[in-house]
C-alpha cells in the first residue's frame, strides 16, 4: 500500500537525519478538467457537512489556502455570483497507529596494523654493548561490526483536500461539474494538524489545478523558506 511506503520513508528521514532536522514527506494527487485554467475567480467553502464557514479551525486554514491560491493567480470573488468556481476544502488526521522498526549502524575501530617502526640506541661498555628501542605501530581503522537499535513510533495519518467545481454551469437539476481535485496526505509523529497543515498546503502548491499524472512526493525541511512566508501574517 501507499500509505505503508509513505511510512517507511518517514522511519527512514528519522534514521537518517537523527535530531538535527525535522522533514515532512507529503504525497500530493491531481487532476483537472481542459479548461481548468479558463476559471480562476472563487469562492473557499467548507468540504465536510459538519464544518460551517464561522468554525474557528476552517477560518485559521482558510486563510492560508486563499495566501496559496492568490499566489496560483486565483483571485477571491466577494460573493458566489462573481465567482467561476467553488472550491471545497476538508481536512482530517486519523487516529494514533503504532510502529515497531530497527536499523543498522556500523561500528568503526582498529582493524590490524599497517605499518611498523622500531628506533633504537646501542650503548658500549668496554666488551659489551647494550641495545635499547622503541617500536612504533601504525594502525588501520575500519567498519569492525553493527549495531541493532530497536524503537516504537507512533504515527498519524494527514489529509488535506482541494476540489474546485464549475459554479458558471451549475443549475438546480443537475451537479456541479468538477473542474480540478487537489488531494495530499503525510504520515509522521504529529496528530497536531495544525502544526502540518502549512507543510502539506505547500506541498500541493505546484499542483494545485494541475494534472500531475500520478502520486507526486514532495519532502520539505522544517525550516522551508516558503513555508515560513505562508505563516508570516
Amino acid at each position: 500500500m501507499e500509505s505503508a511506503r509513505l511510512i517507511t520513508l518517514y522511519l527512514l528521514i528519522i534514521m537518517l537525519s537523527g535530531c538535527t532536522s525535522t522533514y515532512y514527506a507529503t504525497n500530493v494527487d491531481s487532476l483537472a478538467a481542459p479548461d481548468a485554467t479558463q476559471k480562476n475567480r472563487y469562492i473557499l467553502l467548507p468540504g465536510m457537512e459538519e464544518v460551517h464557514e464561522d468554525d474557528l479551525q476552517f477560518m485559521e486554514f482558510a486563510k492560508y489556502v486563499n495566501k496559496i491560491l492568490q499566489q496560483k493567480g486565483f483571485i477571491k470573488a466577494p460573493s458566489s455570483d462573481s465567482a467561476d468556481i467553488a472550491i471545497a476544502l476538508s481536512y482530517s488526521v486519523g487516529d494514533p497507529e503504532f510502529y515497531n522498526y530497527s536499523y543498522t549502524v556500523p561500528t568503526w575501530g582498529q582493524t590490524g596494523v599497517a605499518a611498523s617502526n622500531t628506533v633504537g640506541t646501542v650503548s658500549a661498555f668496554g666488551n659489551t654493548a647494550t641495545y635499547s628501542g622503541t617500536t612504533t605501530y601504525t594502525p588501520t581503522y575500519g567498519i569492525t561490526g553493527s549495531q541493532t537499535h530497536t524503537g516504537t513510533d507512533i504515527l498519524y495519518y494527514r489529509d488535506v483536500r482541494l476540489a474546485a467545481y464549475d459554479l458558471t454551469s451549475y443549475s438546480e437539476s443537475q451537479p456541479m461539474r468538477q473542474v480540478w481535485i487537489s488531494k495530499a496526505y503525510s504520515v509522521g509523529s504529529s496528530g497536531d494538524l495544525r502544526k502540518v497543515f502549512p507543510y502539506i498546503l505547500v506541498s500541493m502548491k505546484n499542483l494545485i489545478a494541475t494534472n500531475s499524472g500520478k502520486k507526486i512526493r514532495v519532502t520539505l525541511k522544517e525550516n522551508d523558506k516558503a513555508v515560513q512566508e505562508l505563516l508570516t501574517p
